[in-house]
């Protein structure tokens, strides 16, 4: 019950809004009807509806397996466990052209407000109100569920900052704070709002390509069933799952500085495809991320833009009384629960105060932090030694009683849309295309590529930049 729970619901949310370095909660939902939700029991309650899976190779290469070099099949959680454990069905079914020595399978970004819209009382088996955020359960959350090394590139999400609820198996995330944008090479392509990506493929970095990759500091952890990690605003993270079968459930939470951060997004949307719709069609450059529908117009994009601008002057305006008026009158509803801008659900960009931005730009003097109660209930993830290397850091882990040990230390995926060019069939296609590690397919090349130029025109602290210059103008 609550009462037995080590932080109440206001110091789990104080802890949530103002901790800037990433934390294990245990002990926090260990009531929760969620924690039933491992693979069997899901494939049960959907009973036979397909969800999309992302597989990719278990070889790990020096260039990040972007989801634009992924292969996608539609398939039931049934045909899943089937294929993960070898048995008859996986030879007919959809997996059959994907060895299960060589390719891992993710069901990743799934939401759960439609993929159980049948079942919305499930909804009520996630309880995110014990951290504070009251009537936020499993209908602003995602789902992900996948096999031993299903993963995704390192990123950082522009918006929110994110809680993930551990449920089956256990995943490694691999973090790096703000301060490491620089050394880890950003870059939009394959461009996903909301999604900035690192060039290097943390789990084998090519160093000599990525030399300052040498400078960032990992914080590494595994995550285990039971356990909630916190994910602060801006943190790169690369997650891998190390068991035969995970089952993640997260929720992203807004902050106030998600505002401008949709100023910036527009920024870029209308920067990339602008110039990625130049190029020749023929090229065949699969620059936009499956979880990205369509390249949207620049009468389009120039719309967003003004609608961000214009919600951010008015919570400027509205910042002396703390909180900004919403005109749908959905203050609760987080632009961070819809993480991207998702069009195609009616997500608008929403009202919230003005933070500092924190891509290395000066900051104005920080209110005093509450203290943290850091102990057996609220782990820090403390970075790993420079001499330990990335795929074997030392990180916390619990055993079934929720105490902590030194052990190797996670992360997951996304994708829910489905591009055109990258859906597949039961027909088998051949090995899945491959870009270089800074997202060009000609980057090998010596000349300079138009991903070259984006990666410089829209690198984070050059939008920041721009941001802030149109923001004035709009003032004057």
């Amino acid at each position: 019950g609550e009462d037995d729970k080590p932080f109440t619901p206001g110091k789990a949310k104080e802890i949530v809004m103002s901790l800037q370095q990433p934390a294990v909660f245990c002990n926090m939902a260990g009531d929760w009807p969620a924690l039933q939700w491992n693979a069997k029991y899901l494939s049960a309650v959907l009973d036979g509806k397909t969800v999309q899976f992302r597989l990719g190779l278990k070889t790990v290469d020096l260039v990040p397996q972007f989801e634009t070099s992924c292969s996608y099949v539609e398939a039931t959680l049934e045909e899943f466990l089937a294929w993960s454990c070898g048995q008859p069905p996986c030879l007919s079914g959809p997996f059959r052209c994907y060895e299960y020595s060589k390719y891992w399978a993710y069901a990743d970004y799934k939401y759960i407000a439609r993929i159980f819209e049948h079942k919305p009382e499930v909804f009520q088996d996630i309880r995110w109100s014990d951290f504070g955020f009251p009537g936020r359960s499993g209908k602003e959350s995602t789902l992900w569920i996948g096999s031993e090394g299903a993963n995704t590139p390192c990123h950082l999400d522009s918006y929110g900052c994110n809680l993930v609820l551990q449920v089956q198996g256990r995943k490694r995330w691999h973090l790096f704070p703000p301060g490491d944008t620089s050394f880890l090479y950003p870059t939009r392509i394959p461009y996903e709002e909301s999604s900035i990506f690192s060039k290097v493929s943390v789990a084998n970095p090519d160093l000599r390509r990525f030399p300052e990759f040498r400078n960032t500091t990992a914080h590494v952890v595994t995550l285990n069933p039971g356990q909630v990690l916190l994910v602060p605003r801006h943190w790169w993270h690369y997650v891998e799952s190390i068991d035969p079968i995970t089952v993640s459930i997260n929720s992203w939470i807004e902050l106030d500085a998600d505002h401008e951060a949709r100023v910036e997004e527009a920024i870029t949307r209308m920067l990339v495809c602008a110039i990625k719709a130049a190029e020749n069609p023929s090229d065949g450059d699969l620059w936009l991320n499956p979880t990205e529908v369509e390249a949207t117009s620049h009468e389009i994009n120039l719309q967003y833009l003004n609608k961000a601008v214009s919600a951010y002057l008015e919570c400027q305006k509205a910042s002396v009384s703390e909180v900004c008026p919403s005109s749908t009158g959905a203050e609760q509803r987080t632009s961070a629960s819809c993480k991207r801008k998702k069009r195609e659900v009616g997500c608008e960009p929403e009202g919230c105060r003005l933070l500092t931005h924190e891509f290395g730009f000066p900051t104005s003097k920080a209110e005093r932090l509450p203290t943290i109660p850091f102990g057996p209930h609220l782990i820090q993830v403390l970075p790993q030694s420079q001499e330990t290397s990335s795929m074997g850091a030392v990180a916390v882990e619990s055993d079934s009683r929720g105490l902590l040990h030194e052990n190797e230390g996670g992360h997951f995926g996304k994708s829910h849309c489905t591009g055109k060019q990258l859906v597949m069939s039961n027909d088998c296609e051949v090995s899945p295309h491959r870009m270089d590690s800074d997202g060009s397919p000609n980057a090998s090349q010596a000349a300079l590529s138009t991903n070259d130029f984006l990666d410089c025109l829209v690198n984070p602290h050059v939008i920041s930049l721009v941001a802030r210059l149109l923001l004035e103008r709009t003032r004057v």
